[in-house]
């Protein structure tokens, strides 16, 4: 078995559709890395996998919107299909086994948390220790 795992932003929102009677949710992730050219250009490229998560959770799908960082896992799929041109054209696929929401962008472009992602906070009742009290050198390090 081949696992592909992916961090990404979707492309847009995703489309639920029901097959034979079962769920489908799909969407599209994008990774853009950054590098440079054997002339020190910057350059840009954009990897893009095609997801199908099959499943009765379809709780998920409305905040699987266009911009949302995604961490998705599965079984990689490569498709093939006839071009415009008489050759042959290729596209990764992913049959989705679990998806998690990582976070949006914001307008300006850069990542955001969502409420429903961020990590609930308390401060009532909290044992851990003051920073004052963390601030004291420890001498009894095991290394």
């Amino acid at each position: 078995m081949i696992k592909l795992q992916v961090i990404g932003n979707l492309g847009k929102d995703c489309v639920t559709n029901t097959v034979n009677g079962k769920n489908v949710i799909n969407f599209n992730v994008a990774h853009t890395e950054k590098f440079r050219d054997a002339q020190g250009n910057q350059k840009d490229k954009t990897i893009w996998v095609d997801c199908a998560y099959w499943t009765d959770k379809t709780a998920i799908a409305p905040y699987l919107r266009k911009g949302t960082q995604v961490y998705v896992d599965g079984s990689p799929e490569v498709r093939t299909y006839p071009k415009n041109d008489g050759t042959t054209g290729a596209t990764l696929s992913l049959r989705v086994s679990s998806v998690q929401l990582l976070g949006t962008r914001t307008e300006g472009g850069s990542p955001s948390q969502n409420s429903y992602n961020a990590p609930a906070t308390t401060t009532a009742g909290n044992s851990s220790p003051s920073r004052q009290e963390m601030s004291e050198p420890v001498d009894d390090l095991p290394f």
